[in-house]
């Protein structure tokens, strides 16, 4: 056996039972805080209805008069977005 102290110290590996200390970046975008007040709530969700809405009216108009005032049928194509405008239908 050998005699004297050990030369070197032994590294042990960390516990599984601490949490390794991340931090963590803060993410990209805009945050949206929740109004304390449900009225707020209401009026903002009744605000984006009606955007929509009137929206969607616009395009109608326009695809009508576009339709109108060619001499071919008119069809409107999906968008990125992947909803189509209410009224056409893609067979």
């Amino acid at each position: 056996m050998a005699q004297g102290s050990k030369k070197f110290k032994v590294q042990q590996r960390p516990s599984t039972k601490k949490p390794l200390n991340k931090t963590k970046a803060a993410k990209k975008g805009g945050r949206i805080i929740a109004p304390k007040k449900a009225r707020l709530v209401h009026q903002q969700k009744l605000k984006k209805g009606l955007e929509v809405a009137i929206r969607n009216k616009i395009e109608q108009e326009v695809a009508q008069k576009a339709a109108s005032s060619l001499h071919k049928p008119l069809s409107v194509l999906k968008g990125p977005g992947g909803k189509a405008p209410p009224g056409s239908s893609s067979k």
